[in-house]
């Protein structure tokens, strides 16, 4: 947007020659001038600027940060920030992040350097978190605002927010408040300066008073525009995360590199066959190796027709599908067992195709080495040479082809190519098993294997085996062995209690365990109220943070008291309160997950590799990278490549991934695009450093979800 000039052409000439800035032709207000699409990151190491950074890095967003700690970094003067390409004045950053307004020395030319610079290219600015104060449009908070802990308050996203930056939140911002022991969230409530340009996208009830505060807010001043934030943050809190989005697209017009969804995946492992019954006296699991008395008898939990009517409605009601992995060794040994009768089986295949489903080979043996149970926990057992054995080759891919055709003769909808194996066995498991099996890879390749489920608890990161491609499944803490909640909250204890209150005493033996009780819960109220709100924050983090990775249940979960649907309802209840229609969750199935996971690695690499190069000219974005590249790109909508309708919509923008064919791509963005021009820059006033900011431990240090947390490592 061009905006009239309030100095001479030889005041402004003087200022841009003597901060280096290139003045173009005497027409320079008229010239699109080359845009690069990288962010520039300014770090003091608090972690408002690292949670930006670190949603950038998840989207797949280019920056680049300089740390103002290091005395080795870079000066940020004028040939830093700007240059010319082909006669055409670049600049190098579409957006600048400083940790607050002015975190840099009173008269600092650094600063003056930034300030000229988006005035001249009309680049944004975001306060990470900044002080409120007259230099960012904001009173003191001593006249009329407040300043402290706002734990558990309730902010809301205002009228001009939810048309402008964050219209996709449906309103509600809540703040988090994990440890009523521990400081999480410190803000400065206020009103704007009088006569400020400040327009207000967040705001929250400032204590004691009928008023309101703001705590995210845009400010227009000597031709700039900042994002002005009032409140510290980490990288996963969810007020954070709920803003991250209208954060990034802001600073960048909705013009970006790089893409973010809100995904959740449940995966119901053992459809078909029974899982064994925690039993609550002897604190062990009957038919599980580490359960040695021998009077002990397995006592199976197995879902119902009536569980499968209850699962599909279910599903209707929310939106949602599950993926079933299943085993169908269980309903060939139940009919054995009732005379040819199997109802639940019966139910499941006529309703086929209300679920996706999964191989999870026929009889769920463990497909790693051969297991030694004589001692508690199990060896691996070896050889005469002491080699270590291992199951075959042979039986491995017996239990995938045999379950695959099980799948096929009674219609189930398979992706062939998707695999989950029994406890993720066949590939290594600490401590006992520090490699894979060997067979496993070439039992795969002969069955045509793509993607094989692992446990993101063990392994974060997508890996190969043999020709698949592992996808990394979040462990929910809803216990395979719990049909009922009492049975759940009783192992629960038993885990994670102390010796002297009966419990295992790994808490004592581990330290650095997240989820240790102070005491045991009561069995007839924990499961709800703590277990279940822990389990779904976990859960709903995971949703937020952009991480497609499936989460994954057992089929005794959905039997019986059907304990998981209070933490799934949970997280999807919870979501749909927070986001507007036009941002729903994206429910993939695991061969689209996977392949998520490998075009963000590939994006990645290209990205650290400084293969990749983008810029916007007017209304033209252009992206060259390596020939074959799958690029991603935030976009607004309408914007075309080639004529056609570029991305999918999502969040009120445009995003996907566009694949390069080694001639740079050319994005048309629509007319509704603002777009930049070479401004002649305003001397702008050299502000005040912010003073020091309130950062509590609870967001210096990650709180965990509660007093009694759990993480989906355990």
């Amino acid at each position: 947007m061009k905006r009239t000039l309030r100095t001479t052409v030889l005041t402004v000439g003087a200022l841009i020659a003597a901060l280096g800035l290139p003045a173009g032709p005497a027409q320079a207000d008229d010239i699109a001038p080359r845009i690069d699409l990288r962010v520039l990151v300014v770090s003091d190491g608090g972690p408002s600027t690292d949670a930006i950074a670190a949603e950038l890095t998840a989207a797949g967003t280019p920056y680049t940060e300089i740390d103002l700690t290091r005395s080795d970094r870079p000066v940020i003067d004028a040939g830093f920030l700007a240059d010319t390409v082909d006669g055409r004045p670049r600049a190098r950053f579409q957006a600048v992040v400083l940790p607050n307004d002015n975190p840099f020395p009173a008269g600092s030319a650094e600063m003056a350097a930034l300030v000229a610079y988006e005035q001249t290219y009309e680049i944004p600015q975001v306060d990470a978190y900044t002080y409120a104060r007259p230099e960012a449009g904001l009173q003191y908070p001593v006249y009329g605002g407040y300043s402290g802990s706002i734990d558990g308050a309730q902010a809301q996203v205002t009228t001009a927010g939810k048309a402008g930056p964050f219209g996709y939140l449906d309103g509600t911002v809540p703040f988090e408040d994990n440890d009523p022991a521990v400081g999480e969230s410190y803000a400065y409530l206020s009103r704007p300066v009088a006569g400020a340009d400040f327009t207000p996208y967040v705001d929250a009830a400032i204590p004691g008073r009928s008023t309101r505060g703001a705590l995210v807010g845009e400010y227009r001043h000597d031709g700039r525009r900042e994002l002005v934030v009032t409140f510290v943050y980490n990288q996963y809190q969810q007020q954070f995360r709920l803003l991250a989005r209208g954060i990034v697209e802001w600073m960048t017009g909705g013009v970006h590199l790089g893409a973010s969804r809100n995904y959740f995946a449940v995966h119901v492992d053992d459809v078909f066959a029974a899982d064994d019954r925690w039993n609550t006296q002897l604190n062990c699991t009957p038919g599980d190796v580490d359960c040695t008395d021998p009077n002990a008898q397995p006592d199976p939990i197995r879902m119902t027709p009536d569980d499968v009517d209850h699962a599909i409605t279910w599903q209707d009601q929310k939106n949602f599908t599950f993926d079933f992995a299943y085993n169908g060794a269980g309903s060939v040994d139940h009919r054995e067992d009732h005379n040819g009768t199997d109802a639940l089986a019966d139910r499941l295949i006529a309703q086929r195709n209300k679920f996706r489903w999964i191989n999870h080979t026929y009889s769920h043996p463990f497909l790693g080495c051969v297991q030694d149970t004589a001692v508690v926990p199990w060896t691996c057992a070896t050889n005469a040479d002491g080699s270590t054995r291992w199951v075959s080759r042979n039986e491995i891919s017996d239990e995938i082809a045999t379950n695959r055709v099980w799948g096929q003769i009674n219609g189930l909808p398979l992706e062939n190519g998707e695999l989950v194996t029994g406890e993720h066995s066949g590939m290594k498991v600490l401590p006992q098993q520090p490699e894979d099996n060997p067979n496993l890879a070439l039992a795969v390749d002969d069955n045509d294997i793509t993607w094989l489920g692992s446990d993101n608890s063990r392994e974060p990161t997508q890996r190969r085996v043999g020709p698949a491609t592992t996808v990394p499944r979040h462990p929910m803490n809803v216990f395979y062995n719990a049909g009922r909640a009492a049975e759940q909250v009783d192992e629960y204890n038993w885990i994670y209690t102390s010796r002297a209150q009966g419990g295992s005493g790994i808490c004592e033996d581990n330290p650095a365990t997240t989820t240790c009780l102070t005491a045991p819960l009561d069995t007839a109220t924990g499961y709800d109220q703590v277990i279940v709100p822990l389990e779904k924050r976990i859960a709903l983090g995971h949703v937020l943070a952009n991480d497609p990775r499936p989460h994954f249940i057992h089929q005794s979960n959905l039997a019986e008291d059907r304990i998981a649907y209070p933490v799934l309802d949970g997280v999807l209840d919870g979501y749909a309160a927070l986001f507007a229609d036009n941002t729903p969750v994206v429910n993939l199935r695991m061969k689209d997950i996977g392949a998520e996971l490998l075009r963000r690695a590939a994006w990645q690499a290209a990205l650290q590799a400084g293969d990749v190069t983008a810029y916007r000219i007017g209304s033209t974005v252009t992206v060259d990278a390596p020939d074959g590249t799958a690029v991603t790109a935030t976009l607004p909508t309408g914007t075309t490549r080639g004529g056609a309708a570029f991305g999918e919509a999502y969040a009120g923008a445009a995003s996907g991934w566009t694949t390069a064919t080694g001639a740079p791509l050319t994005l048309t963005l629509p007319s509704s695009a603002a777009t930049p021009t070479v401004s002649a820059a305003e001397p702008g006033e050299a502000t005040k450093p912010a003073p020091d900011t309130r950062v509590p431990a609870g967001v210096s240090e990650r709180v965990p979800y509660g007093a009694d947390t759990s993480t989906e490592d355990d």
